[in-house]
């Protein structure tokens, strides 16, 4: 089964990690949240598997642009709602492989979960 690479590219832990696919001969499909759009991301079944306090990244810029309401009263739907609108909500790169899915990038996740 394919890899996929779920992030925004100008983002530094993307590169990184799109870098680290690269000098490991590691194929994958890269999917840019905001050139390719969200549509075929797959928000609910990563929020029903993790919940949305991993899947939304809480020291970004964007998390800290929400109001306080807004973040007191986060749950999966609102997560989903917000990370559509706002793709920088979400904690990246998001890696998906053989039905598995890895948030963020640390090499050594990496190098065990490509094989």
């Amino acid at each position: 089964m394919m890899i996929t690479l779920y992030g925004i590219k100008n983002c530094d832990t993307v590169k990184k990690a799109r870098k680290w696919l690269e000098q490991n001969n590691v194929e994958y499909t890269f999917h840019d949240f905001r050139d390719n759009g969200m549509d075929s991301v797959p928000m609910d079944s990563w929020l029903k598997e993790f919940g949305w306090e991993q899947v939304l990244n809480r020291r970004s810029t964007s998390w800290r642009a929400l109001d306080d309401a807004q973040k007191e009263t986060m749950d999966n739907s609102t997560a989903k709602q917000l990370a559509m609108e706002i793709p920088t909500l979400i904690k990246r790169p998001v890696m998906t492989h053989n039905g598995q899915t890895l948030f963020g990038f640390k090499a050594d996740s990496y190098a065990d979960f490509v094989q």
